[in-house]
C-alpha cells in the first residue's frame, strides 16, 4: 500500500486544495483500505479502488464541509444548457517551455491550490480524473452548463496563475 500513498494525497490535494484536509483524507483512504486490506492485497485494481475511494472522499468532504456550489451561474435554467457548446480554454503550449517537469507540476499542483473549489474541482475531475461532464455535473449535483463554465474559468484562471507566476501559499489556503 504504501508505493499508492503519492497517488492517494495528491487525489485528495488537487480536488480539496489544502495540504492538511488531504493529508486527512488519504488517512481515511488508508483506514478504508486497511478494512478491506483481505480483498485488496491480491486485487490487481487495488489502485484504482484506492483513486476512486479517494476522490469519493474528497468529493463527499466538499460538498459535506463546503457547500459553495450553488452560486449565481446556477440558476440558469436547465434547458438553456442543452445548446451550449463544450467550452474550451487552453493553455498556451509554450507557457511552461523551458522548466522541468518536477518544477512544471509543482507549478501546475501550486497554480491549481489557488483557484476557488467551484472551478478547481470540476478542472481536476476533467483532466486528472479524466471524467466527462455529464459525469462532473452528476457527481457535483451541478447542472451541465455550470460545469462547463466553471472548467472553462478554471482554466483561464489556471492560465493566468501561471503566467504571472503567482507566489502560492504553501498549505493551499488562497492568499488576500
Amino acid at each position: 500500500m504504501q508505493a499508492y500513498q503519492d497517488m492517494v494525497y495528491s487525489t485528495a490535494a488537487r480536488l480539496l486544495g489544502n495540504d492538511a484536509q488531504a493529508q486527512d483524507i488519504a488517512q481515511d483512504v488508508f483506514l478504508k483500505a486497511f478494512q478491506n486490506f483481505d480483498q485488496l492485497r491480491t486485487s490487481p485494481t487495488r489502485g484504482g479502488w484506492l483513486k476512486t475511494v479517494a476522490t469519493n472522499m474528497s468529493l463527499n468532504h466538499l460538498t459535506r464541509y463546503r457547500r459553495r456550489w450553488r452560486s449565481f451561474s446556477e440558476l440558469h435554467r436547465e434547458q438553456d444548457d442543452e445548446d451550449e457548446p463544450a467550452l474550451d480554454f487552453a493553455v498556451p503550449d509554450t507557457l511552461l517551455d523551458g522548466v522541468a517537469a518536477g518544477e512544471r507540476q509543482r507549478l501546475v499542483e501550486q497554480a491549481l491550490s489557488r483557484l476557488p473549489d467551484h472551478q478547481r474541482v470540476p478542472l481536476v475531475l476533467f483532466h486528472f480524473e479524466d471524467l466527462p461532464y455529464p459525469d462532473i455535473a452528476r457527481r457535483l449535483r451541478v447542472s451541465l452548463g455550470k460545469v462547463k463554465t466553471d472548467i472553462m474559468r478554471g482554466r483561464i484562471g489556471l492560465a493566468k496563475l501561471l503566467r504571472t507566476g503567482a507566489s502560492v501559499p504553501t498549505h493551499g489556503q488562497p492568499q488576500p
